[in-house]
């Protein structure tokens, strides 16, 4: 044991779980942990890929472990220490030796480990403790599972400044009610929320007992305001802070004192010794309000990725701003600063899309849904469908509150361009989780295509000339055999590309330009139907105007 040496811990939630951790940093070894509940095959590859030798693990979980003859196991629960020695180990660590390594998920589909320094690790809670200032009176509840970063200051913060920690049951950070018992029984002041859970946190009848809480830190998703909004007002006597940060820069790196008059909430401004920038695709600075790609640099970085040289060299890129050997992160979140000197947090580039031909960010548009009233949650994602790629938003509502798709579709054709509106809006109770707390994309309900047996209305069959021709524009479009007056354009299929040729045919077929904004705000065939009738009409009086006006200045000319 030495360092750089990685140790293995795979446990539960507990006591032994503190104390591993401890065992390891003290021997001068860098932590690896292993969620027991992860399925086998992901433990066994992080395992290899890891490279540890030695495994801290309790009885209950280690028979389910899936181990190689190659690593020796420690049961913490069953191990008899009297006979060890009591000081503390003869390690002479530096900042660049490795503190802990902890696997994020990889878009090969394999998870890739981000080994943090020393250096790193001691930056972050240094700042910390200076910021936020626990004392001996201080309680913290650790909750976040321990293969996520914010896992690491839950367990180090309090114990580094005197204060308490406290440990959660396993399973119980996704349990408002135990949150509630724990607080009162350990008379916690400080914990932390991602966003999503807070939501189900304060929505909790018993949350507003939590009188003593001091600090609710948030990070690992985006604050909406009307969620900053609700935490103030349910616990009024507590400090909310939005942090920012991947596991690759030492758990955070900007953070924000939430205010009631917030309109937005950014991510804040970097923490000590921090350098955050937003660049453009030439590595350019964007000025103020311009988005960007948000590139982390100073000492919170960590050493790369482990076994990914290449992977290391791509995300960890040379720092053109500073001096020799100095490194930026790419992040692959979009950023821009504000007049304030704060970062606002506009999304993930890589839920960029590009829909014939259009580049376009999925967060912006999921920005502009939680601009709503009563939208509560809001998530886009691009689905490929027999009629070309189109896009899908799942939103839910606040309590007590419903949302009417045709507004929000309304809202969002006056707000964006018409290939950034989706074409199908699905309301959700509530948007399905991750074990971290996140929205869990895939696991979002699949939309279905509306067919003549399955819609929401009754069929009506066009009622005039009209509604007959746009009917038999649609079933062209959409390959649909019968089309009802009341029927909507994009819960039968229909999306951006489909609506300008909906567009083009309607002006072939009737001689009439409708307006593309018209198709988004009234998209069933009566309505647009109407709307055509209204536009012809106006037409017509405009050209007897013209007419009229011509015949009288002839006439005038005549005289």
């Amino acid at each position: 044991m030495g360092p750089d040496v990685r140790v293995g811990i795979a446990v539960e939630r507990s006591v032994e779980m503190v104390v591993g951790l401890l065992a390891i940093m003290k021997a001068g070894g860098a932590y690896v942990p292993f969620d027991p509940s992860y399925p086998a095959a992901r433990l066994a590859y992080m395992m290899a890929d890891s490279g540890i030798s030695l495994l801290l693990t309790q009885r209950r979980v280690h028979d389910a472990l899936p181990l190689s003859d190659a690593i020796e196991v420690l049961e913490l629960d069953a191990l008899d220490l009297a006979g060890e020695p009591s000081h503390n180990p003869d390690v002479e660590l530096r900042g660049e030796n490795l503190a802990y390594v902890i696997y994020t998920s990889g878009s090969t589909g394999q998870p890739k480990g981000a080994a943090n320094r020393h250096s790193a690790l001691y930056n972050r809670l240094v700042w910390m403790q200076q910021a936020y200032a626990l004392d001996a009176t201080d309680t913290v509840l650790q909750k976040t599972p321990f293969s996520f970063d914010v896992s690491v200051w839950e367990f180090f913060w309090p114990l580094m400044t005197g204060a308490r920690l406290a440990v959660a049951a396993p399973d119980d950070h996704r349990d408002p009610q135990k949150l509630v018992e724990l607080i009162g029984r350990h008379a916690v002041t400080t914990l932390h929320f991602v966003p999503s859970m807070l939501q189900a946190f304060i929505a909790y009848e018993g949350a507003q007992q939590c009188t003593g809480l001091r600090r609710v830190i948030c990070s690992g998703e985006a604050l909406s305001t009307e969620l900053k909004d609700r935490a103030l007002a349910a616990l009024p006597a507590a400090a909310l802070y939005n942090l920012y940060g991947p596991t690759e820069a030492a758990i955070d790196v900007t953070h924000w004192t939430c205010q009631a008059d917030d309109t937005v909430t950014p991510i804040g401004r970097p923490i000590a010794n921090v350098q955050t920038v937003v660049l453009d695709a030439s590595l350019n600075m964007t000025p103020v309000g311009v988005a960007g790609e948000l590139y982390l640099g100073g000492a919170g970085l960590a050493r790369g990725y482990l076994n990914r040289s290449a992977l290391t060299a791509e995300r960890f890129v040379p720092d053109p701003f500073s001096t020799e050997g100095a490194r930026l992160y790419r992040t692959g979140d979009l950023a821009r600063w504000r007049a304030d000197g704060a970062l606002e947090y506009l999304g993930r580039i890589d839920h960029q899309v590009k829909i014939r031909g259009f580049r376009i960010e999925l967060g912006e548009i999921e920005a502009q849904l939680l601009a709503q009233a009563n939208v509560r949650e809001a998530v886009v994602i691009a689905q490929e469908s027999p009629t070309g790629t189109r896009l899908i938003a799942y939103v839910s509502a606040n309590a007590r509150t419903t949302l009417v798709v045709s507004t929000l579709r309304e809202a969002l054709a006056e707000a964006l361009p018409g290939h950034m509106v989706p074409s199908t809006i699905i309301v959700l109770d509530t948007l399905p989780l991750s074990p971290n707390g996140k929205v869990d994309r895939k696991a979002l309900p699949a939309p279905e295509q509306s067919t003549t047996a399955d819609r929401a209305t009754a069929y009506e069959p066009p009622q005039n000339p009209t509604e007959s021709a746009i009917a038999a524009i649609w079933q062209d479009i959409l390959g649909i055999g019968r089309i009802g007056r009341h029927d909507n354009f994009f819960e039968l299929g229909g999306h951006s590309l489909l609506t300008m040729k909906a567009q083009r045919a309607i002006f072939r077929d009737l001689q009439t330009d409708v307006p593309l904004a018209s198709l988004f705000l009234k998209p069933t065939l009566h309505e647009i139907a109407a709307e055509c009738e209204a536009l012809h009409a106006n037409t017509q009086r405009e050209q007897h105007d013209n007419v009229r006006e011509m015949k009288s200045l002839l006439d005038e000319l005549m005289d």
